[in-house]
């Protein structure tokens, strides 16, 4: 995803991309979980309900040449930089199937002040590369005072960037797998629609079908507690937004007592289904477009309407013109030869719904779209977010979205009829992108791997203070989701941004930003509840 701010989207299960991940986000929808309307309450589990339960503290036998490897570090990226690679087991329950290698990186601590530690950080995704985004921002644009008191440190997850990075479709195969129509209007569209997603599963697939098994959150947060050990820290310190989220609860869920200083921003629920979470998120991106509506009609350039034009009725404008592209696609300028169609349209809009400094951006894109029929601005968008270069050439963002998604939860849907049934609930959730993202949730119905999660609680019973950061208007990981999570956590404490766009730290508000230093330096949590704006 990215006009480029220092948070990097990431996708949750819908909201990530609308062909190649399930739904995140990468992502994610509707009525969500059931939490009380002040702090972070959340109800007890239920009898049968899931819960994820924590390891054995003592590490077994067969893990131990894991976690007594030593790191070898070499230069790497840019000045200050080190980087190494981690062994860590393809399959934990029985390690001898052999080795995943994962890549780490790492600033460390420029002082003054006393070492802390080191700080584990993850943008998100599932499949945004974290020494990426430790390279290009953390390590560089962290508080100074938090990069003087830790090591800054990422480890992109198995099977992503440059940790054995799973691959599913070339460049080429990839521009027509996201120009593919989502909306289909018949027989023939449907089966075109079922037919991509199978031909990037049968890509992924045929590419790693051993590493496809073992790519979930639970395994990638095992391999961080390895990393833990090896790094020499007795606890674990972590930022995680989005995505990131995910893993560093399921972190805390498996390993409790190894809990220092967690801060998951932009939170997801893992009690949520696929189909519930694409469906929050659907509702999620809707809150998102309506706020930017209210901008867009004060604003003299707005292609969608005048002053006084209501939300609804901008929405119906951008929504006619997406059906207009649908039937006619216009010029994007493009060397490749792809035009502007419904599809690339969409994911441009979306792409700019992750954050409100987008929006000028977005505005002119559309203006130039609906009145000149210059798709370039809008494809431009729609690129940042698929992490299409200008050659041609996809990172390998959308393909470990659905890896990770697909083998985290059963799929949203099983086929075609099962989207039709939903369509309704997901087009009340949103008139504007409800179509669009209830078709994109069925990728995992043809997956080769059957799912290994499912959903659940996480409690991390006997954990420090975990601060969980929720935005009221986040597109991506909704609100509601931030406030399940810290009432399922039971040292959970809720920090909310009343705001915009995805995710908070680092975005703009003081108050945010002197909330989470706080706790990292000084290990002073928020009290529950704690608002800012």
């Amino acid at each position: 995803m990215n006009s480029r701010r220092p948070h990097r989207r990431s996708r949750s299960r819908t909201g990530a991309v609308l062909l190649a991940a399930t739904a995140l986000v990468l992502s994610a929808c509707s009525t969500g979980s059931t939490t009380s309307s002040a702090g972070s309450a959340a109800p007890a589990a239920q009898a049968g309900e899931a819960v994820l339960t924590a390891l054995p503290r003592a590490t077994p036998s067969a893990l131990a040449p894991y976690y007594d490897q030593k790191l070898s570090w070499r230069a790497c990226g840019a000045p200050g930089f080190e980087c190494a690679t981690l062994r860590a087991p393809l399959d934990y329950a029985d390690p001898g199937k052999g080795d995943v290698r994962l890549a780490v990186a790492r600033k460390k601590a420029t002082g003054p002040g006393e070492r802390l530690g080191s700080l584990l950080v993850n943008p998100g995704g599932p499949g945004a590369s974290a020494i990426q985004y430790l390279q290009m921002h953390a390590g560089i644009g962290y508080p100074a005072q938090v990069r003087a008191r830790y090591d800054m440190v990422a480890v992109d997850p198995r099977g992503v960037a440059r940790s054995e990075p799973v691959e599913c479709l070339d460049g080429p195969e990839m521009d027509r797998y996201t120009q593919t129509d989502v909306t289909p209007d018949d027989q023939r569209e449907t089966d075109g629609l079922v037919a991509a997603y199978k031909k990037f599963a049968e890509g992924c697939g045929a590419d790693a079908p051993q590493l496809l098994r073992h790519v979930s959150t639970t395994e990638a947060a095992r391999d961080m507690d390895i990393l833990r050990e090896v790094l020499g820290d007795e606890r674990l310190n972590y930022v995680g937004a989005s995505y990131g989220t995910s893993l560093g609860a399921t972190y805390a869920g498996l390993f409790p007592q190894r809990v220092g200083r967690l801060v998951l921003d932009g939170a997801m629920d893992p009690s949520l289904s696929a189909r519930r979470m694409n469906l929050d998120q659907t509702a999620g991106f809707e809150t998102a477009f309506q706020a930017f509506a209210k901008d867009c009609v004060r604003q003299p350039d707005c292609p969608l309407g005048g002053a006084g034009t209501s939300p609804g009725q901008v929405g119906k404008n951008l929504k006619a013109f997406f059906d207009e592209l649908d039937a006619a696609p216009v010029p994007a300028g493009d060397a490749d030869g792809r035009r502007l169609g419904e599809s690339l349209a969409t994911t441009g809009v979306i792409a700019a719904m992750y954050d409100e400094s987008a929006w000028p951006q977005l505005r002119e894109a559309l203006a130039s779209a609906m009145k000149e029929k210059d798709g370039a601005g809008l494809l431009m968008l729609s690129d940042s977010y698929y992490e299409r270069d200008g050659e041609g050439s996809y990172s390998n963002l959308m393909f470990a979205n659905a890896a990770v998604n697909c083998l985290d939860l059963p799929p949203s849907f099983h086929g075609p009829e099962d989207v039709r049934r939903a369509l309704p609930a997901f087009e009340k959730a949103s008139p504007v992108f409800g179509e669009s993202l209830a078709w994109a949730a069925l990728n995992c119905a043809y997956w080769p791997v059957a799912a290994t999660g499912e959903p659940h609680r996480i409690e991390a019973k006997g954990a420090k203070p975990i601060v969980v950061v929720g935005t009221t208007r986040d597109p991506a990981t909704p609100y509601r989701w931030a406030r399940s999570l810290a009432g399922q956590l039971s040292s959970g404490r809720l920090l909310t941004y009343d705001g915009d766009g995805h995710t908070a730290y680092g975005r703009g508000s003081d108050c945010v930003d002197r909330t989470i230093n706080a706790y990292l330096l000084r290990g002073t949590p928020p009290a529950d509840g704690k608002r800012c704006s």
